[in-house]
């Protein structure tokens, strides 16, 4: 048992933060966003997989601590590094590393564990992180303490694989620094898979969510195409998933958003460009073919609203869905929210039901009016669109009173239902 101080106490980090309370620890959870922190301290989660009860549990244990004060991490033994990575007019922004390392290595004291879960390129904990944390607590490393690289494989509202279950990557500087990752996350994980070095274990990252990028994207075609030959891509797809091997199946929709796919296939092509001097093509192509998802929903949703004598200008759109997957709040890079801001452009009257996601993001939204799911909306619609397939949307409801649909998710029947 010791003290341990998750950095970020977002979707991945909030996770890692119970769960090592769970298993003993005393746990400062670090964010910047005192919001966030008043919420956490009052009991209030906004992160799906972890409910209020489960948070309550942690607190009352008094072994978790939320905090915006970076002096509450004083005599750590481990601490991870949780923080967002974004892309900043198209180009990788570890600021948030850099500003968590400068922030926490005034606390750094021999032997000590710091961590970085953050995905990100490849060379990030050892060309960045590490002369960070080291200018600044004027410790060396593997002398003085252990550095560690270990990608979270969070997939939120995934009813079946969570932190505890999934296998999890460990990787450090030297073989301490691996020794020491990977006991801080056998104590509360199945199994941990090290590898080699973290440039490894970077890269190991980017490619699981490269590899899901580009079949995504190959799909989406596909299921342009399809509708072009006049072909059921879906049937399609599920006559070849019955191939027992050398086939995954992939499912189209309407785009890809949150915290990974938009992202993190990007932060290898830049890395490519930048040190091998070539572009990482299929990343180009997969990122070409999603992010033009959205105008294309549109594009389909305004022929099929043409069909029945509408113009997109002046119709009532209602838009069932504004996170990027299913069963979670999340609206990042979500392109239920470009569909959004395309048919507000557009002139169209926009309703959308989010039940997951908290009103003041949905309110980024400007002129997209939140409303309930209730006969009377679905009814006075010219349009519904369902955008991400929420289980507990009444899908009956919506057949039996909307005019028309566009399903870009395959959840709908009926004869007003039109397929993406």
């Amino acid at each position: 048992m010791g003290k341990v101080v998750i950095i970020g106490q977002g979707y991945v980090g909030l996770p890692l933060a119970i769960r090592a309370v769970e298993a003993g620890d005393d746990v400062v959870g670090l964010d910047v966003d005192t919001d966030r922190i008043k919420a956490l301290g009052a009991g209030l989660s906004f992160v799906e997989d972890i409910s209020d009860e489960r948070l309550a549990r942690a607190l009352e244990t008094g072994r978790y601590r939320p905090t915006d004060d970076y002096a509450d991490a004083a005599g750590f033994d481990t601490c991870a590094i949780t923080v967002p990575t974004p892309l900043t007019d198209g180009v990788p922004d570890i600021s948030h590393i850099e500003h968590a390392a400068i922030a926490i290595a005034p606390y750094l004291r021999p032997g000590c564990t710091v961590i970085l879960e953050s995905t990100t390129y490849p060379g990030t904990t050892e060309q960045v992180l590490r002369p960070l944390l080291e200018h600044a607590s004027g410790l060396r490393t593997p002398d003085d303490f252990h550095l560690g690289y270990s990608p979270e494989r969070i997939d939120p509202g995934n009813p079946t694989w969570h932190l505890e279950n999934t296998p999890k990557l460990v990787s450090g500087i030297d073989a301490s620094s691996l020794a020491a990752t990977r006991a801080f996350y056998e104590r509360f994980v199945e199994r941990t898979v090290p590898v080699s070095a973290p440039r490894t274990a970077e890269l190991t990252k980017l490619f699981e969510n490269t590899f899901r990028h580009i079949n995504i994207a190959l799909v989406n075609e596909l299921a342009i195409v399809a509708n072009q030959l006049g072909v059921d891509v879906r049937e399609a797809i599920g006559a070849a998933a019955t191939k027992p091997f050398g086939f995954m199946a992939f499912d189209p929709g309407p785009g890809v958003g949150g915290h990974c796919l938009p992202i993190d296939p990007s932060y290898l092509s830049w890395q490519v460009k930048r040190e091998v001097g070539q572009r990482f093509r299929f990343i180009e192509l997969a990122n070409d073919v999603n992010e033009g998802m959205p105008r294309y929903v549109v594009q389909r949703l305004a022929a099929g609203l043409n069909t029945r004598f509408k113009p997109v200008n002046g119709s009532r759109v209602l838009l069932l869905g504004l996170a990027y997957k299913s069963n979670v709040g999340d609206l990042r890079e979500s392109p239920a929210r470009a569909v959004a801001e395309l048919l507000v452009d557009l002139g169209a009257d926009v309703r959308a039901v989010e039940p997951h996601a908290l009103p003041r993001d949905v309110g980024n939204l400007g002129p997209v009016t939140l409303v309930d799911l209730t006969a009377a909306e679905v009814a006075a619609a010219d349009a519904v669109v369902l955008l991400t397939d929420h289980d507990d949307f009444d899908y009956a409801l919506v057949e039996e009173h909307a005019q028309y649909i566009f399903d870009t998710r395959n959840r709908c029947q009926g004869r007003v239902v039109e397929r993406l």
